[in-house]
């Protein structure tokens, strides 16, 4: 049995648009928490201090790890996490993918698709998505397959630049307490102790935060084993690698500096049917499809 095919939305782009509203609303409070930092680290302890060389070093490394962590999240937005083509379950999509007599396909019957091995159907985003560990509203897209390793990077640069202001908040209260307050600072002594605990507070809760998420995102690529997979208790129908093996599959590679680079393309095997133009056609109604011996 058949029914008509709905209207195909395989741009990627244009489904990460359509929710424009819960994009711009994510980025601007991470941004802007990442900003406020920036200022009471550089217009509250940095520029105020007498030692230049502390206030040069620390300031290079904050403002690096920033600009990371913010390069990261970018990237970890707008990589298409691995969507499968909506509308794809096709008898002719099924014929030209030539499969074994006897083959059993999956369809996803609320994006009309077929599903690859070990992808799951995000209700937010409306698409499978290829190895997906779970959809982040931080980053408003899905952890998945070809951007995993941009997510891994923006929590671990996020947890480096936490642990850095809060290391550094700590040092420049031991400091004014020793000096006098109005000599520390550029604002007032309450003003100053205001804004210092408001770091504090932001810096230990993300610190824990994105530590918990690097440490369970490292887990899953080492187990070989999604969030999903993980939370639904499935059984592993597929072959595990090795941590090492799934860690270069992760990151593009055999370790090298590009691994920490949120610039650097993620290489993945990729189905070779991904850039085939799909077949018009009527979507097939059964969800399980098996394909009939010859």
């Amino acid at each position: 049995k058949f029914h008509r095919i709905p209207r195909l939305e395989d741009s990627w782009i244009s489904c990460l648009f359509q929710r424009n509203f819960m994009y711009l609303k994510k980025k601007f409070i991470t941004w802007m928490l990442v900003f406020y930092a920036e200022f009471v680290v550089l217009f509250v302890m940095l520029l105020p201090s007498k030692n230049l060389t502390y206030s040069l070093v620390n300031g290079t490394v904050f403002n690096t790890l920033a600009f990371l962590a913010l390069a990261s999240h970018f990237r970890a937005m707008c990589t298409d996490p691995g969507a499968v083509p909506t509308g794809n379950a096709t008898k002719e999509y099924i014929e030209s993918l030539q499969l074994k007599p006897g083959q059993v396909v999956y369809k996803c019957p609320k994006c009309c698709s077929i599903k690859p091995d070990r992808a799951h159907h995000c209700s937010v985003c409306k698409r499978c998505i290829r190895k997906m560990d779970h959809h982040c509203p931080w980053v408003n897209n899905c952890v998945g397959e070809n951007n995993q390793k941009f997510f891994v990077l923006f929590t671990m640069y996020i947890a480096l630049i936490s642990l850095h202001s809060l290391v550094m908040v700590v040092f420049h209260f031991l400091y004014c307490f020793e000096d006098d307050w109005t000599k520390c600072s550029s604002f007032s002594p309450p003003a100053t102790v205001i804004l210092l605990i408001l770091l504090c507070f932001e810096a230990l809760l993300f610190l824990i935060f994105t530590s918990v998420m690097f440490g369970t995102q490292v887990h899953s690529i080492c187990t070989d084993e999604t969030g999903i997979e993980r939370l639904k208790g499935e059984q592993a129908r597929w072959e595990k690698t090795s941590c090492w093996e799934a860690m270069k599959s992760a990151f593009g590679g055999p370790f090298s500096p590009s691994w920490l680079s949120p610039f650097s393309d993620l290489r993945c095997k990729r189905d070779p049917n991904d850039h085939v133009a799909l077949p018009q056609g009527e979507i097939i109604e059964e969800d399980i499809i098996e394909i009939p011996l010859v």
